[in-house]
């Protein structure tokens, strides 16, 4: 797939604490026709996710107050946002790291940093299964 993509009407929510990494996942997704939530962290996160109900959720394995592994998991448990993919963002691309992000339910994991292409690439792959799901 190409950067073109047509993303439109998508809802990613997008939580870290990296105002630069916020703002820098905003820019690509919203050039594609995406509708971005931002949380500066996971309390901010769960605040939010009832008023905007994202498709999907992009969320960064190191804050402080509630980390990455532990916003997934509260994600996950609720009923309502289990079938919500959610994608972990780290800088550690180990094994364990991503075990421990499918242990806690995460259906991907994206490197930091990350490009536009593979950005947008996550959320149009995640955007046509829930398209054909719904069908």
């Amino acid at each position: 797939m190409t950067s073109a993509q047509n993303l439109n009407g998508i809802k990613v929510m997008v939580i870290d604490d990296s105002n630069t990494i916020r703002r820098s996942a905003e820019i690509f997704l919203k050039q594609a026709g995406c509708e971005v939530i931002l949380a500066e962290d996971g309390f901010d996160a769960l605040a939010k996710i009832t008023d905007y109900l994202p498709d999907i959720i992009f969320v960064d394995v190191m804050m402080p107050r509630l980390d990455g592994y532990q916003t997934c998991s509260l994600i996950k448990k609720n009923p309502r946002y289990h079938a919500t993919p959610v994608v972990m963002l780290s800088s550690k691309d180990g094994l364990f790291d991503r075990a421990r992000g499918r242990m806690v339910g995460s259906d991907e994991y994206l490197t930091k940093p990350f490009t536009k292409d593979s950005l947008l690439n996550v959320v149009a792959e995640r955007a046509s299964r829930l398209v054909s799901s719904h069908q």
